[in-house]
């Protein structure tokens, strides 16, 4: 239950990015709202002109999307925990640690190029204009995930937080 919230979390955040943005720019009062309520997928409909065919396939999209964030988010978990344990032994086994955080790397890797593809998947079911505009406006959050924290965004620093 915990990574359903962590997904969720995750288009949360996205929602206030599009609102803090929109804010900024001047956007549509009812965008804000969405967005200050946590409402991803009104703010994708409003910001993305989505058909209700569109929306319909998208929440489709990001419900079967939340398995498999979840169990990326159990296994990165895990990795970290092993992590955290090998590097409080003592002697620490500097092999063993080093094989530890390439596991978390290419765990996170792999979170992240799941979630790239989700995205681009969300983006194909758009107009190709804001299908683009989507992809330009959530990759670059992709790229600061740190894998330390729910789901956030501190909108003072602009720096998202996606936590396992």
């Amino acid at each position: 239950m915990r990574n359903v919230f962590m997904a969720v979390g995750l288009l949360v955040a996205l929602a206030l990015i599009a609102g803090f943005l929109g804010y900024r720019a001047g956007c549509d009062p009812t965008l804000r709202e969405a967005a200050r309520q946590g409402d991803v997928m009104t703010w994708l409909k409003r910001e993305f002109h989505l058909t209700d065919q569109q929306y319909a396939a998208i929440e489709k999209l990001h419900r079967e999307y939340t398995g498999s964030c979840d169990e990326h988010c159990r296994m990165i978990q895990e990795a970290m925990k092993m992590r955290e344990a090998l590097r409080a032994t003592q002697p620490v086994d500097t092999t063993a640690v080093a094989a530890a955080d390439q596991r978390v790397r290419e765990l996170s890797t792999r979170c992240e190029t799941a979630l790239l593809r989700h995205l681009e998947q969300v983006a194909a079911l758009m107009s190709p204009e804001d299908g683009r505009r989507y992809l330009e406006t959530v990759r670059p959050f992709v790229a600061k995930f740190n894998h330390s924290g729910a789901p956030d965004l501190d909108l003072t620093t602009m720096d998202p937080k996606h936590g396992h």
